[in-house]
């Protein structure tokens, strides 16, 4: 290991998120350039002084792994932005609109970076590390706006959701901040219209069981 990396930090796990974190700095600013890629993490760690083995102890999955240090940077970045908002005052449609509006703008915070990301993710090979990488986002904001649930209404809700934060993002990309909010509240209202109208739709019940089996089955021993 060369000196540049043992300077980062004494020992152990924070030692790795130093390096995680100079290493994704880089990334950020070079990705426009280099696309989101191999190429692009070692004209990282060439910026960082830092060898192909230093690299691979913290990113052993390369790119993929700068990937996922994006999203739940932006994850943390939307989590600060909704700190000071009490949700419990306000409507869940509401709750939902400024958690999803936090996690854009902390993406778009990065814009020429995520736009190189999204690219990289929607390639065949890196789609299920993408639909991983939205749920998590989504489990977060739903657990900020106070979702407890245990049932199938969980799984429903993030998938709802991760739908929701994928295509306001991609709305945000290709058209701005205002074209994405207005998509949002578009969606909010498709999905509230619809829930309202299954409440009282009793056939439903046996979407709602397959739900409840799947939920199992992914916790099954």
């Amino acid at each position: 290991m060369n000196d540049v990396a043992n300077d980062l930090a004494p020992v152990g796990d924070d030692w790795a998120e130093a390096l995680e974190a100079r290493l994704l700095d880089a990334a950020v600013s070079l990705a426009p350039k280099y696309g989101w890629s191999g190429l692009m993490l070692k004209a990282a760690s060439r910026r960082l002084g830092l060898s192909a083995a230093d690299v691979s102890l913290v990113l052993p999955e390369g790119p993929r792994d700068l990937a996922a240090l994006l999203a739940r940077r932006h994850d943390g970045a939307a989590l600060r932005a909704l700190d000071h908002i009490d949700a419990a005052s306000l409507k869940i449609r509401e709750r939902i609109r400024v958690a999803v509006l936090a996690r854009t703008a902390a993406a778009a915070a990065d814009e020429a970076a995520v736009r190189r990301w999204s690219g990289f993710l929607a390639l065949p090979t890196n789609i299920p590390l993408a639909l991983r990488l939205t749920w998590e986002s989504a489990d977060l904001l739903w657990r900020w706006a106070g979702d407890t649930a245990t049932d199938e209404n969980h799984y429903s809700k993030r998938a709802i959701l991760s739908e929701i934060l994928i295509s306001t993002l991609a709305i945000q990309l290709s058209s701005g901040a205002n074209a994405a909010a207005a998509h949002l509240d578009g969606r909010i209202e498709a999905v509230m219209a619809f829930e309202k109208w299954k409440a009282g739709v009793r056939p439903f019940d046996g979407a709602r069981r397959l739900a409840a089996s799947l939920g199992r089955m992914r916790y099954a021993g």
